[in-house]
């Protein structure tokens, strides 16, 4: 099979397409022909060299995939050949084929196209574990999301409304009217406004429920501002940096915080098993009548992976970037 791939760190011009040893299924897997899948920032981050790949996954990039199945295994049951699907991936998905545990497939309904479908897995589960799994969002809660203009952020955007729940968003000025069809309440300017002084206007100083953060250090003393009473706050990732100066810690003891970093990729199979089985059960069904839709920004042909990882590294993208993949 080909397969993109680069044979030392850097930027996007070392990626190639070129042969790569094909995967064959074990016992409970499904060999996928994979006719999309789409961008991550751990992409970026394990092109560069610094994102050391799980014992025993593949080192090809790609979190994601959506294809048909091709081959099974001995005892799949739950699955055939010429199933369409999508799934979550511990790498190789920037491939022709992928093998996948047929715990974590996602079939396709009808409507749903293999760009759409590549661009749901990764983003979706890792805003459902963050929103159900950790924050046990309630119907009726305010939820803060940085980066709202991101994968996580669009996907976490329309879970909220799904739950009942009211998302307000930081993202740059130009992506607000988009936010909003996709369903935000509310956004926020982070270039020119405090956000945690607009969230106690937006909730009548109250502070909100929950906050997924991706930014980090330079946003963790406003995060503890915007917070309300017994808030919680999941930490997704550090862009502003890993360090804070001076942080006066007293919010955490007087709102009785609960504050929680999670990862995703480096999680058990187990783990992962059950998260997508509760999203299959309580999200899956809503891509069926459209209540829950992919977010795409832009497609690329898999022979310009180089250009979709500039773009990405541009932060210009609102929703996923996808590759298609060639024959």
């Amino acid at each position: 099979m080909k397969a993109i791939q680069f044979d030392a760190p850097g930027g996007p011009d070392v990626l190639y397409i070129g042969e790569y040893e094909a995967p064959q299924p074990g016992p409970g897997q499904v060999l996928v022909h994979i006719a999309a899948t789409a961008l991550n920032r751990a992409d970026l981050i394990q092109r560069r060299g610094k994102y050391p790949v799980p014992a025993g996954q593949s080192p090809l990039l790609g979190l994601e995939m959506a294809g048909t199945v091709i081959e099974t295994g001995t005892d799949v049951t739950d699955f055939e050949i010429g199933d369409n699907v999508c799934a979550l991936m511990n790498g190789g998905g920037y491939a022709q084929l992928a093998v996948v545990d047929q715990e974590m497939l996602l079939r396709l309904p009808g409507n749903l196209s293999f760009t759409k479908a590549a661009a749901i897995p990764e983003v979706f589960l890792t805003a459902y574990q963050a929103l159900h799994f950790i924050a046990d969002l309630q119907k009726g809660e305010q939820v803060l999301i940085h980066a709202g203009g991101s994968g996580v952020g669009t996907a976490a955007i329309q879970l909220c409304r799904l739950a009942g729940a009211t998302p307000i968003v930081t993202a740059s000025g130009g992506k607000h009217e988009r936010l909003k069809e996709i369903g935000a309440a509310h956004c926020i300017d982070y270039k020119k406004e405090n956000f945690a002084e607009r969230v106690k206007e937006i909730t009548d100083g109250q502070g909100v429920n929950v906050l997924l953060d991706f930014v980090g250090g330079s946003y963790f003393a406003q995060n503890l501002d915007a917070l309300a009473l017994e808030g919680r706050m999941v930490c997704l990732g550090f862009l502003g940096g890993f360090n804070v100066a001076a942080l006066n810690l007293a919010p955490i003891l007087r709102k009785r915080l609960r504050i929680e970093g999670t990862t995703l990729r480096a999680r058990s199979q187990a783990y992962k098993y059950e998260l997508t089985a509760g999203f299959r059960r309580d999200c899956w069904p809503a891509f069926v009548d459209r209540k829950l839709r992919a977010v795409v920004d832009t497609i690329y042909d898999w022979e310009e992976v180089d250009d979709a990882h500039r773009y990405m590294e541009s932060n210009a993208n609102l929703g996923k970037i996808v590759l298609t993949i060639g024959e």
